[in-house]
């Protein structure tokens, strides 16, 4: 009888591994003492939908990363961060946060394939003006239910006027972290082939 022929055991493929440790990298840096808005938000969110093969990990990942990145921010400033999520005036603000992941994840499968410098530049500017609208018509929503912004109760486009100093910060910051995370997995691509096809 024929000794059988041992099938070799597939080979993990790195890439998604690298890809969400690169997002939770970024979403942790959340807990450095940054200036306001500066966050990796919309970034990671563009990276994520740009090259995982598995769109629902595209969606995924990022959203749990905020996530985690949430909770280490609760536990490390305590009362005011927990009070932020417990707090019913703010639940919009933080709805359209997870919400504005989703829809840059789905707005980066256009980078797919087809990533270029120019391209992403492109892309972290729709991705900021879609955080911008979305997350000030949340707080807009909401103003009633909320001292903090005095402006908004005053309509939506007194609403985006306020926040419009805020919009520099957030495309600056979204800039950033996708020149780190473009860039890093770019490097890493050229170091280790087996990040070089398309992940997974």
């Amino acid at each position: 009888m024929p000794a059988r022929t041992k099938t070799p055991d597939r080979a993990i493929a790195p890439g998604p591994t690298v890809l969400a440790g690169m997002i939770l990298l970024a979403a942790l840096s959340r807990l450095m003492p940054l200036p306001p808005n500066f966050a990796p938000i919309e970034a990671m969110a563009l990276f994520g939908g740009a090259y995982f093969a598995r769109r629902w990990l595209a969606l995924a990942v990022p959203l749990l990363a905020m996530a985690l990145s949430d909770v280490a921010l609760g536990i490390a400033r305590g009362g005011t961060y927990v009070e932020y999520f417990t707090t019913p005036a703010y639940l919009p603000s933080i709805a359209a946060n997870y919400l504005c992941i989703a829809l840059t994840c789905v707005l980066a499968f256009g980078l797919r394939g087809r990533v270029t410098g120019a391209r992403v530049l492109g892309y972290s500017l729709a991705g900021s003006v879609l955080f911008f609208l979305i997350s000030n018509f949340a707080i807009w929503l909401s103003a009633s239910l909320n001292p903090a912004y005095p402006a908004c109760s005053q309509g939506l486009p007194a609403c985006y006027a306020a926040a419009l100093p805020f919009f520099k910060t957030t495309l600056l910051s979204t800039l950033f972290y996708a020149a780190l995370l473009f860039g890093g997995f770019a490097l890493l691509r050229e170091r280790l082939p087996a990040l070089r096809p398309q992940t997974a």
